[in-house]
């Protein structure tokens, strides 16, 4: 699409940019769809993705029928981007994810796995066993998970760090890109001064965004950068209200009418460079977002003016890990023990 015909089609991006959008996605990039679904060039990698991923986490809810379904029924509809970790299920969710893509060709489709570890040694064996789990001799992602400390930033950087191993397995041809994903501003940035990834998993989201303006500074560094971002959480509607009875059993609260998917999953392919959103943990919703996705169109005035009516009483997800970094406390604890990135099994009880 030239850019002419962007602007007509849109109409209002000025009039946007005025309500505080950050930079439209791709104003000058033709979108190539599959199957209605579509899809976006990675950052620098050459690669395009989805701008929906599979959360792997999902299939630590069902049995393996229904996961090898649902990971086939998304690849039919245009989905070509796998998201799992050892940490969901420990190890489950991998399991189902390699007997669940069997079938497919690997060339189609792009897996993207992730660490805990921050030692190189550690690193090394569980890229190893997340390899043999899925059944596949290489990825086309690895990432540093879950960075909230600063101090975990630097042992995986550092000598004898998960970054020494996450090389070596690239120049032996087991991972194609580099990436991490993070929790905290601070932890985002120091990892981006000391490496320079090829993609950039962060939270953005419409609560998180409007009323405390989180994601800005680590979009606005991967541009630099020239990373590609993949969006966590972008469903989310904050903390569970007091008192509001739970929809479902997780550790946030989700957007879940299919009008509010399709503005949620738009606020986040709205901001530069965001490439692709992986939505939670649950099938019924990847359904709904592949189909928001699919619907796709940038932000205009009267979508960000209800995107910020409905955050406005919304809480933040991510305020209490900021919180915790910014006091550097001698002794760690949890904020959110029900959440599979604090318990590491992915399972909620």
């Amino acid at each position: 699409m030239k850019r002419r015909d962007f602007l007509k089609t849109v109409g209002g991006v000025a009039g946007a940019a005025a309500f505080g959008v950050n930079e439209l996605f791709g104003a000058d990039e033709p979108l190539e769809r599959v199957e209605g679904l579509p899809r976006r060039a990675l950052g620098k990698t050459g690669q395009k993705l989805s701008v929906v991923g599979f959360p792997g986490l999902a299939l630590v809810h069902y049995d393996q029928e229904k996961c090898t379904a649902a990971i086939h029924s998304a690849f039919e509809r245009g989905l070509n981007y796998y998201d799992v970790a050892p940490a969901y299920g420990n190890g489950q969710c991998e399991t189902k994810m390699g007997i669940g893509l069997q079938g497919l060709d690997r060339s189609k489709y792009f897996l993207a796995c992730k660490t805990k570890k921050r030692d190189k040694e550690g690193c090394r064996k569980e890229l190893e066993q997340s390899l043999r789990l899925l059944k596949t001799d290489y990825f086309d992602l690895y990432q540093l998970h879950h960075l909230v400390r600063p101090s975990e930033v630097q042992q995986a950087l550092g000598p004898d760090g998960a970054m020494e191993a996450i090389l070596e397995a690239r120049k032996a041809g087991k991972v194609r890109f580099i990436g991490y994903s993070a929790h905290t501003t601070k932890a985002a940035l120091e990892v981006m001064k000391g490496f320079k990834f090829d993609t950039v998993m962060f939270p953005i989201n419409f609560v998180e965004y409007y009323n405390r303006g989180f994601g800005k500074d680590v979009l606005a560094l991967a541009r630099e950068q020239g990373c590609g971002v993949l969006a966590i959480k972008p469903l989310s509607w904050g903390t569970w209200p007091a008192g509001m009875t739970k929809t479902r059993q997780w550790w946030y609260r989700s957007v879940e009418e299919p009008a509010d998917v399709e503005l949620a999953m738009r606020f986040a392919l709205s901001q530069n460079p965001v490439v692709a959103g992986i939505p939670p943990s649950f099938l019924d919703l990847l359904d709904k977002t592949i189909e928001a996705a699919k619907a796709f169109k940038p932000l205009d005035a009267p979508a960000i003016e209800k995107l910020k009516e409905m955050a406005a009483n919304a809480g933040s997800i991510f305020i209490r890990e900021e919180q915790q970094v910014a006091l550097n406390p001698l002794r760690w604890s949890p904020v959110y023990p029900e959440s599979p990135h604090e318990s590491g099994s992915g399972h909620l009880v």
